[in-house]
């Protein structure tokens, strides 16, 4: 299990001047996205996240191409965002550039940023990527540097929410000026926005957008990857609505995708921080995050309403590895 690092006093100053969260949901905001999760045995609820009035604008699915269930919504209208899990297990394997080139050059998709490696300073029995940062840096500069020369936007590899992601990037990075330096010119790899995961309470969640700011300046941020995990329902209530309306404020951080679109019966992060209940209706945070009032739906309701169903997943290990587990859950399916 990864620590928490320790909120500043700059912080705990400013989360102390946040008002207490509001019964209802933090205003509607274009910066929400949707960390999809597909449920193969009821694929009903698929369509619960951009029916709408939905605020979602945007995707990603932990792999290089689309989902087919969103195949009837055009670029502009709710954003597919391609992700390079983690290293092939042949350097020299370029099928994340091939088929990215591919949307964009044959099906005419404007890809117009790309995510990369889930979360590669954590251990593979976690579930996470588990690259080393030299064999990273060899990946990006064959797979990545090509994008940006199609003018894709790339942001950081998401580390864990521990304290290993920070000196896991600036070696990687240090490895990756390496490889595009010669003897005469030293160049720097570059990057558009950091990509932060965060699994714990919001003065963690601030404090680690802080330790990011500090350490990678004058860039923009997505958090990829949050929630307060396995909470009773006023706290995760709480957590969502003071998270949302903070990210929401911060001008630098450009978008957010809550990880909880799953029924809370099948939840890693805990049945209150799924934004379905267990019947397939959307909970009060589910709503909230689609810009809707609330429903008033128990996590633990079996209540089916419009749509039922389970969804699979791998069991939590560790707080900060919940996401991590999930998706390799589904990259196996």
């Amino acid at each position: 299990m990864f620590l928490h690092p320790a909120p500043s006093a700059v912080v705990l100053a400013a989360v102390a001047l946040l008002s207490a969260p509001a019964a209802a949901g933090p205003l509607a905001s274009s910066k929400r996205g949707l960390v999809f999760t597909p449920n193969a045995s009821h694929p009903q609820d698929n369509y619960i996240w951009t029916r709408k009035p939905s605020d979602l604008t945007w995707y990603y699915n932990y792999q290089g191409s689309p989902s087919p269930v969103f195949n009837n919504l055009s670029q502009a209208a709710f954003e597919f965002v391609p992700m390079i899990w983690g290293a092939p297990a042949d350097v020299s394997d370029t099928t994340f550039l091939t088929t990215v080139t591919s949307l964009i050059k044959d099906k005419g998709i404007n890809i117009s940023s790309v995510l990369t490696f889930n979360e590669p300073d954590g251990l593979a029995e976690w579930g996470s990527s588990d690259i080393q940062p030299s064999v990273a840096a060899q990946v990006w500069v064959n797979q990545i540097i090509p994008l940006q020369a199609l003018n894709v936007r790339v942001g950081l590899p998401a580390c864990t929410g521990g304290y290993s992601g920070v000196p896991w990037l600036q070696q990687f990075l240090g490895n990756c000026s390496k490889l595009i330096s010669s003897a005469s010119e030293t160049k720097n790899c570059t990057y558009d926005f950091i990509t932060l995961h965060w699994y714990g309470n919001f003065e963690g969640l601030a404090s680690h957008i802080g330790t990011y700011a500090a350490a990678f300046p004058n860039k923009t941020m997505w958090i990829t990857e949050y929630n307060f995990d396995n909470q009773d329902l006023a706290t995760s209530q709480s957590f969502y609505n003071t998270s949302a309306e903070y990210l929401d404020r911060l001008d630098y951080v450009e978008r957010y995708s809550l990880f909880g679109a799953f029924r809370s019966d099948v939840s890693n992060v805990g049945p209150n921080g799924a934004m379905l209940s267990a019947g397939g209706q959307l909970t009060d945070i589910g709503a909230w995050y689609l810009g809707r009032q609330g429903t008033g739906v128990s996590p633990q309701s079996t209540s089916t309403g419009k749509s039922s169903g389970t969804l699979a997943y791998a069991p939590r290990v560790g707080t900060m590895l919940t996401g991590a587990l999930f998706v390799t859950a589904l990259l196996s399916f």
